[in-house]
């Protein structure tokens, strides 16, 4: 694990560092422009090149599963998007190192509702089997690929990145982030009290690894089943997770933008007392997550949802 969370994306990093020989940092921020953007085709012959190149499934992928998957987050997105705003994304902040690129970007502190509405959106993209078939999943996936690529290269490149805390989006940061959307998701809705189907919750789980392959995840750090995932958790989450300023940082900008759609000032409290039922008293204090023991209490009886993308929230 030491090795890979030195190791970025090899093939993604070689057609960033082959954009700045040719085109200089401008080219690299136009690319990142474009990453942004709805656009599907590049202006840049590389990046073009890249994404068919890419632009194939996994040779584990089992489209049968996928489609399971697909229809289980369907049927389930209104949970599955409380889980992703209240347990996978605080998750990931807890690993403190990891969490130092995402203040650096600060894109997620200072804007954050625009954050969720791109990760929901990219959710819904790649969980719709229409888009698999016209290759607007895969092509938003190699997107993200690259992104990921741009900011390892821009990190890097101000200077101000220590290579003690792993390379920006390393392989076993990412494998993590991976974990949380399938793997974390699954258990946060046991907890409420939704226990799917075995065979559902491998669909999904095997979903996501292939989804994860093709933003260039090592197969290696794919779980090959929920048991796997389970000790890939345990193994990350005792290497990463530990108090940092970043991470509480990163937790009180996503509260406060949650909070702003909870129209009755009596449940303000709600997101954080949600994030410390499905998190737990040891992480939500390393994010410095406010205690909410009345609701807390609440919330472990009565399942609820959140609208992740933001443009609707929970009112009373």
């Amino acid at each position: 694990m030491d090795k890979l969370r030195q190791t970025g994306d090899p093939l993604a990093d070689a057609v960033i560092f082959k954009l700045h020989e040719t085109e200089g940092i401008g080219g690299v921020r136009s690319m990142f422009s474009w990453l942004n953007s709805s656009e599907s085709t590049s202006s840049y012959q590389i990046i073009n090149e890249f994404i068919d190149r890419n632009n194939t499934l996994p040779d584990f992928a089992d489209k049968k599963l996928m489609h399971q998957g697909m229809k289980f987050f369907i049927k389930n997105q209104n949970q599955i998007g409380l889980m992703l705003a209240c347990y996978s994304l605080p998750y990931c902040y807890a690993g403190a190192d990891g969490a130092k690129v995402l203040a650096m970007s600060q894109r997620i502190s200072t804007d954050t509702l625009k954050r969720l509405e791109e990760t929901g959106e990219f959710v819904q993209i790649i969980t719709q089997e229409k888009n698999w078939s016209n290759d607007e999943a895969m092509r938003k996936i190699l997107k993200v690929r690259l992104m990921h690529a741009a900011i390892r290269f821009f990190t890097e490149y101000h200077g101000t990145w220590d290579l003690a805390w792993g390379k920006p989006v390393n392989q076993e940061d990412m494998a993590g982030t991976n974990g949380a959307f399938s793997y974390i998701v699954l258990r946060g809705m046991r907890k409420m009290g939704t226990e799917p189907e075995e065979s559902d919750s491998e669909a999904y789980l095997h979903f996501w690894n292939v989804v994860s392959v093709i933003m260039g995840i090592d197969k290696a750090l794919v779980p090959s089943n929920l048991r796997e995932a389970f000790v890939m958790d345990k193994v990350i989450a005792k290497r990463q997770f530990r108090a940092s300023e970043e991470g509480k940082l990163l937790t009180k900008a996503l509260l406060d933008t949650m909070e702003k759609f909870i129209e009755n000032p009596l449940l303000k409290s709600f997101p954080a007392a949600q994030m410390r039922f499905l998190m737990g008293d040891e992480v939500s204090d390393m994010l410095a997550i406010p205690k909410a023991s009345f609701e807390k209490k609440l919330l472990g009886l009565i399942p609820t949802s959140f609208i992740f993308r933001g443009a609707e929230g929970i009112k009373r």
